[in-house]
């Protein structure tokens, strides 16, 4: 059984969903070696939480660990390219959190970089996808873009009935919405590059572009995206001192709703939602209408669990569901929540790559098909008309 190393950079929300992705990883050795963070304190805190042998401030402390294979950054967006092209510099397998990047301007005249025009942000995040893309292309290790939605297995087992069927997909419904974030900084752009389209919008937009991709593979007729319309809008701002007291949203300026529509290059059709000011739970599927059959991947809330409590006493650190405010009363509970959201079988699939020289399910053409898609609506936003990609 071959034994894996890993370094960790980044010691948020990130660090913790990987960790368990980890614990569930067969056929080999995990060693989870470092994890650093630009705050000592959590690194250490994250050392003793999930078993690192040690805890740095200096990431390149784990760049320059010549013991570790994989380099897994769950920075925020902003330094992913960075780190992404030193740790394929230092000959390190890399595993990128998602987002893979985002527009973040550095002129500190720019208050509200949101408000910078759409092309320019597109222009110069493609620009910085092609440059990282030469390290990806030039190196021998693989970039692995963890996009959990991809591995969720209600998406793998459709894929794999659509691909054994040669099924044509006509249209697919994707959303994930929720009350908020828990981050800070999520209401800003230049933390974040973007608002709910880009920081939960992500996970279905890569779910349907990615299921087009099989079919594509399936059928010989490889398809890509053509034109996307696409409406952001910030509702919280709206909304009285009262009325905003169950979110945990505070857009600045970035959208905190989100509807896209993504036209494909056979005519074919996908509509996603992507909100923060929902209310219930984080609510997480796909659905997927083929020539013959309709497939509905519900990743959450499912029904496998419900739970009814008349108080919390003695229950306040078992986890129930994600983004609900109280246990108590009926809820939809999380039931293997990193097996049924991907996170099991992506890094099973991280690991199998590393160990057996293939390439990932999750790769950097993924990432760069969802961030240029995403950026492409933005445009759409803003200029209020269809845009097709080939012609930005």
């Amino acid at each position: 059984m071959k034994k894996v190393t890993i370094g960790v950079i980044g010691s948020g929300y990130a660090a913790y969903l990987h960790w368990r992705g980890y614990r569930n990883v067969s056929g080999a050795r995990i060693r989870l070696k470092s994890i650093a963070d630009i705050s000592i304190e959590k690194a250490l805190e994250a050392k003793e939480k999930y078993g690192f042998e040690n805890a740095f401030q200096d990431y390149k402390l784990i760049l320059n660990d010549p013991e570790i294979d994989i380099i897994d950054i769950c920075t925020p967006p902003k330094s992913h390219v960075k780190i992404s092209k030193e740790a394929l510099e230092a000959n390190k397998h890399v595993i990128c959190e998602k987002p893979l990047t985002g527009f973040f301007e550095n002129d500190d005249e720019i208050i509200n970089v949101g408000h910078v025009k759409k092309r320019k942000m597109y222009k110069k995040v493609l620009s910085e996808m092609e440059e990282l893309k030469k390290y990806v292309d030039s190196s021998k290790k693989k970039f692995m873009y963890a996009e959990n939605i991809i591995y969720s297995p209600s998406i793998q087992k459709a894929a794999e009935i659509i691909k054994k069927k040669k099924s044509k997909i006509l249209f697919m419904q994707g959303e994930e919405s929720l009350k908020g974030s828990s981050s800070p900084v999520a209401g800003n752009w230049k933390d974040t590059g973007g608002g709910s389209l880009l920081r939960i919008g992500s996970h279905p937009v890569g779910g349907v572009l990615w299921l087009k991709r099989i079919q594509g593979e399936s059928s010989g007729n490889k398809t890509y995206v053509e034109s996307v319309v696409a409406d952001t809008g910030t509702i919280y701002p709206t909304l009285t001192k009262d009325e905003r007291k169950h979110f945990t949203c505070n857009p600045v300026d970035v959208e905190d709703i989100a509807t896209l529509i993504i036209t494909f290059s056979d005519k074919t059709k996908a509509l996603i939602t992507a909100a923060d000011i929902c209310l219930g739970g984080t609510r997480n599927y796909i659905n997927i209408y083929t020539n013959d059959s309709v497939f509905r991947c519900n990743m959450t809330p499912t029904d496998s669990m419900e739970t009814y409590f008349l108080e919390e006493d003695r229950i306040e650190d078992i986890e129930i569901a994600e983004m609900l405010p109280t246990k108590i009363g009926w809820n939809k509970a999380f039931i293997s929540d990193e097996v049924l959201r991907g996170y099991a079988n992506q890094f099973q699939n991280f690991i199998d790559s590393v160990i057996l020289n293939e390439e990932p399910i999750s790769s950097f053409e993924i990432a760069f098909d969802i961030t240029k898609t995403i950026y492409a609506a933005y445009i759409s936003s803003e200029e209020g008309k269809r845009i097709y990609l080939d012609k930005i």
